[in-house]
């Protein structure tokens, strides 16, 4: 069956180097509108940069990067605050403000980005943090939570802005095997209920075979892989075999 969703997410051709360091090597790939992305790949293999870059925070030295209908490689600043509204971003540590509760963490990019009065800031702070877990915890800082639960507050402020585009780095890192089934069971009703399109960089295999649509191998900076299980398993390359192997 012909698959027409169109890509929300297009990488062509991309470049990356840190000084004599090349930690991208001409990467191409694309997502699909409510499709679950997992990269896979060794440790130092431009996964994290591959999420940093779809998000601007570094450019690329060479290629083109699509956002829904948006190249973002040459925007400047006001182009790419209004790309990033239709993003949410989890990051390994959940990079809460310490000093804020959970309430005010997610109630604060409501308040700076919409515009919105209180009593809408507070209904949809409400609902994401049922939606995750929380609704029981919204006057607790982030040191009174446990490494789940600060998972759960960064995935809930990833998703306030309700993104079509998600970003999980290493969603399940220094989580218990039931805590970060429970992230990915969040992830993927999150995809479910508002066919949001997510790119999750993993060493999780376990878990990204649970949720992944796709798969993309990075070793040496170069895709050596990219589809379902089934074709990533079939591939020419060890390494991608045995990466997305839960053996």
């Amino acid at each position: 069956m012909t698959d027409n969703r169109r890509p929300i997410v297009v990488f062509e051709q991309v470049s990356k180097a840190f000084g004599e360091k090349q930690v991208l090597r001409d990467v191409s790939f694309d997502v699909k509108a409510g499709e679950i992305l997992c990269i896979l790949g060794r440790s130092g293999t431009g996964k994290s940069v591959t999420l940093k870059l779809l998000i601007a925070l570094q450019r690329p030295d060479r290629g083109k990067i699509w956002i829904d209908d948006d190249e973002i490689t040459s925007m400047n600043a006001s182009g790419l605050s209004r790309v990033r509204r239709k993003m949410g971003f989890l990051f390994q540590d959940a990079a809460l403000f310490d000093d804020l509760t959970v309430y005010e963490n997610l109630a604060l990019p409501l308040a700076r980005l919409t515009g919105r009065p209180r009593d809408e800031i507070d209904s949809a702070v409400t609902n994401v943090l049922k939606q995750v877990g929380l609704a029981c915890d919204t006057q607790k800082t982030p040191a009174a939570l446990s490494g789940g639960m600060r998972k759960r507050a960064g995935l809930a402020r990833a998703l306030i802005l309700n993104p079509r585009v998600l970003l999980a780095d290493e969603p399940s890192s220094g989580l218990d095997r039931i805590t970060a089934s429970e992230i990915d069971d969040l992830l993927l009703r999150q995809r479910n209920e508002k066919n949001t399109t997510i790119l999750i960089v993993t060493h999780d295999v376990h878990g990204a075979r649970k949720i992944g649509d796709k798969f993309a191998v990075l070793d040496k900076g170069r895709m050596i892989a990219f589809g379902t299980a089934e074709e990533v398993e079939s591939s020419e390359h060890e390494i991608a075999r045995r990466l997305i192997s839960e053996r």
